[in-house]
């Protein structure tokens, strides 16, 4: 089948080998930070049994027991042109840690952002080390704004996301949410 040139085939990127990165998190646990692949389908199991129902809620706005082969399949199955993910796993036993994904908007220049990490991590510093890894790749994709929606009652990833340099407002259309921004050109230096 011959595809013309400006296909969505050609617009994908390859696999992008140069984000991956061993770090520490603030308790010394080394892991590995790398772009989500097709294949990381296999380890979300075990890694959504290490995430609580509330902090489940929290992320999907809904009460979610377990997610679909099919979202799971949408999840990992990354056009690298379009969205971006990384995943974070534990270098000594190889299991997921954490991801934050980014979706870019349809016009390009403006990115909505999510974030999830086993519950037992929260406040280790996996979140702000996925987020910081996520505003560096938008930096250098030229990308102007990330923003993402926040359940007003989710402290913790409000002042995460303050702290980053995000602000946040009331969402009009939906009670209870907060739309939180961040304008990437008035940011200075962000480090992972």
């Amino acid at each position: 089948m011959n595809l013309p040139a400006n296909s969505w085939l050609a617009s994908m990127k390859p696999y992008p080998a140069e984000w991956e990165r061993h770090d520490a998190l603030r308790d010394g646990r080394r892991v590995f930070v790398r772009p989500l692949k097709p294949e990381d389908v296999a380890f979300y199991p075990d890694f959504l049994a290490h995430v609580s129902a509330e902090d489940m809620r929290l992320r999907f706005f809904a009460p979610v027991k377990e997610l679909s082969p099919a979202v799971l399949d949408r999840l990992t199955h990354l056009d690298y042109a379009l969205a971006m993910a990384f995943v974070a796993f534990d270098e000594v036993t190889g299991e997921v840690l954490g991801v934050v994904r980014l979706h870019r908007d349809p016009v390009g220049k403006s990115a909505e952002y999510a974030v999830l990490v086993r519950s037992a991590l929260k406040g280790h510093g996996l979140g702000w080390l996925l987020m910081s890894r996520m505003i560096e790749y938008a930096r250098r994709e030229g990308l102007v704004l990330i923003h993402g929606q926040v359940l007003a009652e989710n402290t913790t990833m409000l002042a995460m996301c303050a702290e980053l340099g995000f602000t946040a407002a009331a969402d009009p259309a939906e009670a209870g949410v907060m739309v939180v921004s961040l304008d990437l050109a008035r940011l200075p230096g962000v480090t992972g």
